[in-house]
């Protein structure tokens, strides 16, 4: 499936824009780090009446943090098993499953998390796993050797085998128990929070990522952006994104805020 260069896309598709939802790891960041000019673009965004959302596979302990400090209106986290956002009073919460719920699908990710690493050579829990609520995050390339490929679809399977949800990002496979994904709770927040139905209105939204695990993402929105290191990822991918940038990580990132802030600066010109 062909995807457009950025010079394909036409700013007055960009038009209508008013959300940007944006991953984390290599999409914001590069090679681990969250550069200036990326966070920077993250407060020119705002400072320009765009409503900002991180859509990400990282933990609750961070998307607490995210939703406090940074320039964003909701962090949805754990590839969708909650969402987080700061009301300008205190930190609100809320989780797709019940605290009960959470609690048994957390007993039958702990086998798995014994039969992955059995199973698996070199794999290793994710360093953030302390900090996660609702699912299993198994690191194959963050603080370990890089694995190949075959070994990184067998965390995936033995997920898959013992009926978990998995999507593999551009550092862990995730896996978790529940009907959530990063798109479901994304939805559930613009319904919740902002009265949106992002059904009928899915040319306000932009969303940026890097990986599979943002499948669903860059299926749902038209609007959708891969960083260049999306690339190595296509031919496994069943929905890419609709557009790929020309750099990676965060520089790619910054080319779509660049796009958005000149549709902007176009669209209020009289």
């Amino acid at each position: 499936m062909s995807v457009m260069t950025l010079r394909d896309v036409k700013p007055e598709s960009l038009a209508r824009v008013e959300h940007l939802l944006v991953d984390i790891d290599d999409t914001l960041s590069t090679r681990g780090k969250l550069t200036a000019p990326a966070f920077s673009a993250l407060w020119r965004l705002r400072e320009a009446g765009f409503g900002v959302a991180v859509v990400t596979g990282r933990p609750a302990g961070w998307c607490d943090h995210i939703a406090r400090f940074w320039p964003v209106q909701a962090v949805i986290g754990e590839n969708g098993a909650f969402y987080f956002y700061h009301d300008a009073v205190k930190l609100r919460q809320r989780f797709v499953d019940s605290a009960e719920e959470r609690r048994g699908f957390r007993q039958r990710l702990e086998a798995l998390r014994v039969r992955i690493l059995a199973e698996v050579p070199g794999t290793a829990l994710a360093s953030d796993q302390p900090y996660r609520e609702s699912d299993l995050a198994i690191d194959f390339c963050e603080d370990v050797a890089p694995l190949p490929p075959a070994a990184v679809l067998r965390i995936k399977a033995i997920f898959e085998e013992a009926g978990a949800r998995a999507k593999i990002s551009s550092i862990h496979v995730n896996g978790w128990f529940g009907q959530f994904d990063k798109l479901s709770t994304t939805r559930l927040w613009a319904r919740e929070q902002l009265g949106r139905d992002w059904e009928a209105d899915r040319q306000t939204c932009v969303f940026c990522g890097d990986s599979p695990n943002d499948e669903p993402m860059f299926q749902f929105f038209p609007l959708s952006f891969g960083m260049a290191n999306v690339r190595p990822f296509l031919p496994q991918m069943s929905h890419p994104p609709a557009c790929v940038c020309d750099l990676e990580c965060g520089a790619g990132f910054c080319q779509v805020a660049e796009l958005l802030l000149q549709a902007r600066q176009t669209a209020l010109q009289p």
